[in-house]
């Protein structure tokens, strides 16, 4: 792939510079029917569990499945609504390449859904065209979390937590699904 070197990113700007480079190649590549024109980019520095995500409009009565008729929906022109693929950071920084390539054909699948139903999801048929593209349905864990909880019994991970919530207050108040055991809070590693 010519342009921007996976190896040369240094900021935000040549993140996305080089993940619609890539979009572009995939969507030849792998046959994705996606207009980009429509997509644009952004870049996270706050998300901890999502390696990107599609940020969309909600399209009321769309389904997965059923292709949408765009000149009946609200504020389209007959095209689809436009989209925003928001890339994290710091997925980008514990991946390697071909991570990064795949968490981008995943969410290409996400805008290819969206373009065509008008909704997204991870359903049977999301993870069927995963399969045809090579990419995976979950990403790996890239970051630490910053509470972490175990079942009090058997020591089985229950939960992670990477912001201070409700959960994270009141712990005790929860058992664990395993063992019906309290929860033990125990340092991330």
């Amino acid at each position: 792939m010519a342009g921007l070197a996976y190896d040369a990113i240094e900021s935000h700007d040549d993140l996305v510079a080089f993940s619609r480079q890539y979009a572009r190649e995939a969507r030849r590549e792998w046959l994705l029917d996606v207009r980009l024109d429509l997509v644009e980019w952004d870049v996270s520095t706050r998300a901890r569990r999502r390696a990107a995500a599609v940020k969309r409009p909600r399209v009321p009565d769309a389904t997965i499945g059923e292709p949408i008729d765009w000149n009946r929906v609200p504020d389209s022109d007959g095209r689809p609504l436009p989209c925003t693929v928001s890339l994290s950071w710091e997925a980008f920084e514990a991946f390697s390449r071909a991570e990064w390539e795949s968490t981008l054909r995943h969410e290409l699948l996400h805008v290819e859904q969206f373009q065509r139903d008008g909704t997204t999801d991870h359903g049977a048929a999301f993870k069927r065209r995963a399969r045809e593209v090579e990419t995976d349905v979950r990403c790996r864990t890239f970051a630490t979390p910053e509470w972490l909880f175990r079942c009090g019994d058997c020591g089985t991970e229950v939960a992670r937590r990477y912001r201070d919530c409700a959960f994270v207050r009141e712990y005790e108040a929860y058992r664990s699904d395993c063992c019906g055991a309290g929860l033990v809070r125990s340092q991330p590693e």
